[in-house]
C-alpha cells in the first residue's frame, strides 16, 4: 500500500520522514541508544540509512543491510487498520515526560485516547500473585489518585498491574506493552486491554504483532517509570520485575515509593527492602499526593476530563526529580568512597555532606544492581 506521510515536525527542527524513522528503529543492532546517537550524528534518519552499510562494514559485518522500505510501509498500513497512531520522539502527542531519556523510544505505537499522555500520571506495579490485601490497596491506590487527577499508568500484567487498570478505567489509564499494542499479554487480561484501548490508551514501542519475550519486560518497565512522576510498588518479591521498575525510576529522577507487608510474606520483601532504604512509605492515596507534591484538597477535586488534556508540562525538571545525570554523578561518588573494607553509614554520609534523605535512594539502587553490600552495623563495602 502507497504511503505518503507528512513530514513531522522534531524538536530538533526540520521536517523529518517517518517511513526513514521507523525503518531506522527496525534495521538490525539499532536500539533506542543508538538510534539517538546516530541521529545527532548524521542529522536525519535518511542520512542514517544511506550510512549503515559502511557503518556496518566499519564494525565487521559484512553486507549490512537497513530495514527494507517495504517492510517499514506494511507496518505503518497495519496500524492504520488497527486505528492505531504512530507517535515519533518529539513530534504531536509524544509523552514530554520521556523526552529527557536516554534511551527513550525513538517512536511509540499508541491506541486509544492520546491525549492522556500529556496528563501528569504515577506509576502503579506489584506483584502478579498479589494477595487480597494488596489487591484492595492497588484499588484504593488507583481510586483515589484518578480522583486527584492523576492518569495510572502500569504494565497490563496480571495481579496488581491489572488490578490498577481496573480501578483508573473512569479516570484515565495508560497501559505499556512489553509486546505489540495488538498482542495482550497474558490473554487472560484481553477483556481488560480492549476496554483500556477504548477508555484509555495502550502504548508500545515493539513492532506491531510482536509477541513478548523475557527481553522484552524490563525494557516495557523503563517505560512506564520514565512516563510517571513516582512509582508505587504495592507489592514485590525480593528479585522482581517490580524491582526493576523502581530502579528506573530512581536512575530516571522520579521518586519512589512503597506499600509495607509481613516480614513473613515473600511477596512483601522487595517492598520492605525499598522502605528500609529509603523509599516513602505509602498507606493510602493521600500518601502519594503529599510525596508529589500535588496540590492541596486534590483528593477532593473532581477529576479533568479525558479528553481535554492538561498543557504541556515544562522540560525544566522539578524540585521533587533529580537530574538523570546527577543521579549518576550521585552513584559514581558514592562507589569512589567506598572499597572492600566495610564504612560505617554515617561516616559515608559525613564524607559526602549530604542528608541521609539524599543518599537512602541511592545506596537501595547500588544495592539492587549488586554494587555494594550491606552488612550488620549499618556497615557498607564495595563489590565491583
Amino acid at each position: 500500500m502507497p504511503l505518503d506521510p507528512e513530514p513531522i515536525p522534531f524538536a530538533a527542527g526540520g521536517g523529518q520522514d517517518p517511513l526513514d524513522w521507523l525503518r531506522l528503529i527496525r534495521s538490525r543492532r539499532i536500539g533506542p541508544v543508538t538510534f539517538h546517537r546516530l541521529l545527532g550524528e548524521h542529522g536525519s534518519a535518511g542520512a542514517v540509512l544511506a550510512a549503515l552499510p559502511a557503518i556496518g562494514r566499519a564494525a565487521g559485518v559484512e553486507n549490512y543491510a537497513p530495514c527494507p522500505a517495504e517492510v517499514a510501509r506494511q507496518e505503518m498500513a497495519r496500524g492504520r487498520a488497527l486505528g492505531a497512531r504512530l507517535l515519533f520522539w518529539g513530534g504531536p502527542g509524544y509523552p514530554e515526560a520521556l523526552m529527557d531519556l536516554p534511551d527513550a523510544p525513538p517512536l511509540l505505537w499508541a491506541l486509544g485516547d492520546t491525549g492522556l499522555l500529556a496528563r501528569p500520571m504515577v506509576a502503579l506495579v506489584g506483584a502478579r500473585n498479589a494477595s487480597s490485601l494488596g489487591l484492595r490497596m492497588a484499588r484504593r491506590l488507583a481510586e483515589g489518585l484518578g480522583a486527584a487527577g492523576q492518569v495510572v499508568v502500569s504494565g497490563l500484567a496480571r495481579g496488581i498491574d491489572a488490578e490498577a487498570h481496573r480501578a483508573a478505567l473512569p479516570t484515565g489509564t495508560v497501559a505499556v506493552m512489553a509486546g505489540g499494542v495488538d498482542v495482550t499479554y497474558p490473554e487472560e487480561n484481553a477483556e481488560l486491554a480492549e476496554k483500556i484501548a477504548e477508555q484509555g490508551c495502550v502504548l508500545s514501542e515493539m513492532p506491531l504483532g510482536t509477541e513478548p519475550m523475557a527481553r522484552h519486560f524490563p525494557l516495557r518497565n523503563r517505560i512506564v517509570s520514565g512516563l510517571a512522576r513516582g512509582v508505587v510498588v504495592v507489592e514485590a518479591a525480593a528479585r522482581s520485575g517490580s524491582l526493576i521498575t523502581a530502579r528506573n525510576a530512581a536512575d530516571q529522577g522520579r521518586e519512589v515509593l512503597a506499600v509495607p507487608g509481613h516480614p513473613f510474606d515473600a511477596r512483601a520483601a522487595g517492598c520492605n527492602l525499598l522502605l528500609r532504604e529509603g523509599a516513602t512509605l505509602v498507606r493510602g492515596p493521600q500518601d502519594v499526593v503529599e510525596a508529589l507534591n500535588l496540590p492541596a484538597g486534590a483528593m477532593t477535586a473532581a477529576p479533568p476530563p479525558r479528553v481535554a488534556p492538561l498543557p504541556e508540562p515544562s522540560r525544566e525538571p522539578s524540585p521533587a526529580r533529580r537530574p538523570l545525570g546527577d543521579v549518576a554523578a550521585l552513584h559514581s561518588t558514592i562507589l569512589a568512597r567506598l572499597g572492600p573494607s566495610p564504612l560505617a553509614e554515617d561516616q559515608l554520609v559525613r564524607d559526602l555532606a549530604l542528608p541521609p534523605s539524599a543518599l537512602a535512594p541511592a545506596l537501595i539502587m547500588l544495592e539492587l544492581e549488586g554494587r555494594i553490600l550491606r552488612q550488620p552495623g549499618g556497615l557498607l563495602s564495595r563489590l565491583d
